[in-house]
């Protein structure tokens, strides 16, 4: 066969000039597994800031305070929550993958809506144990 017989029956390439090139489910999943990974180094970086003020005197930590308790601070707070909480449903996916158990097609989409859902659910609870605790 020439090139010229083959040229119509050659797998696409998944390109942005092509047009059929969709987000999945397990695209934004796997995205937001990452994005969230970044988040937890970023926020990691925030809580040993809160830790050092801590460590370093009452007027270091009223500052750490004041700004761990603005608008903003909080708001960071709450996407540093989610991200630890998705991130560790997304590992728990990947045992559960690992084992190997709910390997199914259903079953997976199940995980990767549990994994979005849940990140979400389980945050806002969190939040709110936590405000009412307080």
């Amino acid at each position: 066969m020439t090139d010229v017989d083959l040229k119509g029956k050659r797998p696409i390439s998944p390109h942005v000039q092509h047009g059929a090139y969709r987000l999945t489910l397990s695209m934004v999943v796997s995205i937001s597994h990452r994005l969230s990974g970044s988040a937890i180094y970023a926020g990691t970086l925030f809580l040993a800031y809160w830790l050092l003020a801590l460590a370093t005197g009452p007027e270091a930590f009223d500052t750490a305070q004041m700004l761990w308790g603005s608008i903003l601070g909080r708001l960071v707070m709450f996407g540093f929550t989610w991200a630890l909480v998705h991130h560790l449903l997304g590992g728990l996916r990947h045992f559960l993958w690992d084992i190997p158990v709910m390997m199914e097609k259903p079953q997976i989409e199940f995980l990767y809506l549990a994994t979005l859902i849940g990140g979400v659910v389980l945050t806002v609870l969190i939040w709110i144990i936590g405000y009412s605790v307080m």
